[in-house]
């Protein structure tokens, strides 16, 4: 019967001309035309999209999904240098996880995070996470480069100005790609070794030279999470060993090492991306853990703050796991910004 009532009243409104009141279902909003200073890509393999969010206000901006949902991993985009353009490079099968497959680097509008061009590549690209070595963009933005893996390894190279693709580099025994300059890209090999790629002006091949091994594959091999400051890459070993490489040059200048745990070997490197650099301070961030080998996917316990002018550790930062750390950090800027608390 009461349904029935609501259902009349409903009816006797809708006959006299009464317009039934709907809820708005959404906004759209344009971002800034210049990125925060705390704004970062955060990858979400569960719901398959890469989201931006702003650190300072905990905010999400907004998300991008990527390719056909539940097939591989959603990759970190790139900004363009002018913030004006997204790369992102995706994967679809026509039968939703099947299919025939098409891989594309597609330009998203970096205000409304919309779609402006796809280039189709090679249906090669490999499914990596997490980490930020995937794919690279020259330091001029002009070539954006997508590491493949078959088994065969090689690098999809894309012209995102002219929105084409130029060329496939054929990088036998070396894996994942780091920009090294405006059309040079390095990556790493399994003999411990650093291949650099050179392109023409035009995109295609001009030049792949493999450097002697740098890092000791057997014994202490460095991880791929590396980050970068200026023309300098720091990558650093599962023991703690820095490893610093400077692209500035035609070839890679492999810097003297140095360590983070000095005498201390209890206290490792771990989680999915441990370092993190603040180019305008000089501040080295490192997750650390205390455990044995092989522990380098547990969660950091501290976050250890080094100097790289002097290469001293300068302040230790005690974190929560996890989950405590996320749920406090929603539930104190819930808390602190509602004014009935």
């Amino acid at each position: 019967m009461m349904r029935a009532g609501i259902l009349l009243v409903f009816l006797a409104a809708t006959a006299v001309g009464a317009e039934p009141e709907l809820d708005a279902t959404g906004k759209a909003v344009v971002l800034p035309a210049a990125p925060g200073a705390h704004w970062f890509w955060l990858s979400d393999i569960l719901l398959h999209r890469t989201a931006l969010f702003d650190a300072d206000r905990g905010e999400l901006l907004g998300t991008i999904s990527s390719g056909t949902a539940g097939v591989g991993f959603v990759i970190v985009p790139l900004f363009s240098p002018d913030h004006r353009e997204v790369y992102l490079a995706e994967t679809y099968y026509s039968r939703g996880v099947r299919g025939e497959r098409t891989d594309v680097v597609t330009v998203y509008d970096a205000r409304t995070l919309g779609p402006l061009a796809e280039v189709t590549i090679p249906p090669r690209r490999a499914e990596y996470f997490p980490g930020n070595a995937a794919n690279a963009l020259s330091d001029d933005g002009r070539f954006v480069a997508v590491f493949n893996l078959t088994p065969v390894t090689s690098i999809s190279i894309v012209d995102v100005r002219a929105r084409q693709f130029t060329a496939e580099v054929q990088t036998p025994g070396c894996s994942l790609v780091y920009a090294a300059g405006p059309r040079r890209f390095l990556m790493l090999c399994a003999n411990g070794a650093a291949l650099t790629v050179t392109l023409d002006e035009d995109g295609h091949e001009a030049g792949v030279e493999r450097s002697e091994p740098f890092f000791d594959a057997r014994t202490d091999p460095i991880t791929e999470k590396a980050v970068r400051r200026g023309s300098e890459w720091l990558f650093v070993s599962f023991a703690g060993v820095v490893h610093p490489v400077d692209v500035s040059g035609e070839k890679p200048r492999f810097g003297e090492t140095w360590s983070l745990t000095g005498d201390d070997p209890s206290w490792r490197i771990g989680g999915p991306q441990h370092l993190a650099v603040h180019a305008a301070s000089g501040r080295l961030y490192a997750l650390m853990h205390q455990g044995g080998p092989d522990t380098h996917k547990d969660p950091g316990t501290e976050v250890w703050v080094f100097d790289l002018a002097t290469r001293r550790r300068v302040q230790r930062i005690a974190v929560l796991n996890p989950l405590q750390s996320f749920v406090g950090l929603q539930h104190y800027r819930y808390f602190a910004t509602d004014p009935e608390f």
